[in-house]
């Protein structure tokens, strides 16, 4: 993981980024287009191991754009968020929004081996319904699966403020 600018809202506990994780449901994946960026929001998977290393697993057809943006520049962004909050206040800048999110950079890597496949799609699964379920050579015949490795992430918390927060209790 890598620092951020506001650290008192990062989030370094891994129990609190896999809770965010499993409940986020949409990452949003930023891509290079040439000289411009392409973001696709994706639903995915993911695993963490005890060290922090981040994996994330997303599917989709065999062809397209984004397959295509993907093989000439494995380089990606990603972005996801959750608990999504607006709050008043007296002045316009005190106005904001609670959230927890989760942002980093990272690799694609297409996955061509049909266990690799099907162990990803079982990852995805999981994250997406909380239940295992099987895969078989000829379901992932017909998808492109991708890992993402994450070469660094950080994890943010904005809560409520103090005021409102106790006000809620």
């Amino acid at each position: 993981m890598n620092g951020m600018t506001r650290r008192e809202l990062q989030i370094t506990d891994r129990a609190e980024i896999c809770d965010i994780l499993d409940r986020c449901g949409i990452v949003h994946l930023g891509l290079v287009d040439g000289d411009e960026a392409y973001v696709v929001p994706m639903n995915y998977g993911y695993t963490m191991d005890e060290d922090g290393t981040l994996s994330l697993y997303i599917h989709g057809a065999p062809t397209g754009r984004k397959i295509d943006l993907m093989r000439a520049n494995p380089k990606v962004f990603f972005e996801m968020e959750c608990d999504i909050q607006p709050f008043e206040g007296e002045v316009a800048c005190k106005y904001g929004m609670a959230y927890k999110s989760l942002m980093g950079r990272g690799r694609a890597v297409i996955l061509d081996n049909p266990e690799e496949k099907m162990d990803a799609l079982t990852k995805f699964m999981k994250t997406q319904t909380g239940k295992d379920f099987e895969f078989n050579e000829k379901l992932v015949k017909v998808v492109s699966v991708i890992r993402i490795d994450a070469v660094e992430y950080t994890a943010k918390c904005r809560r409520l403020p103090k005021a409102m927060r106790e006000a809620a209790e």
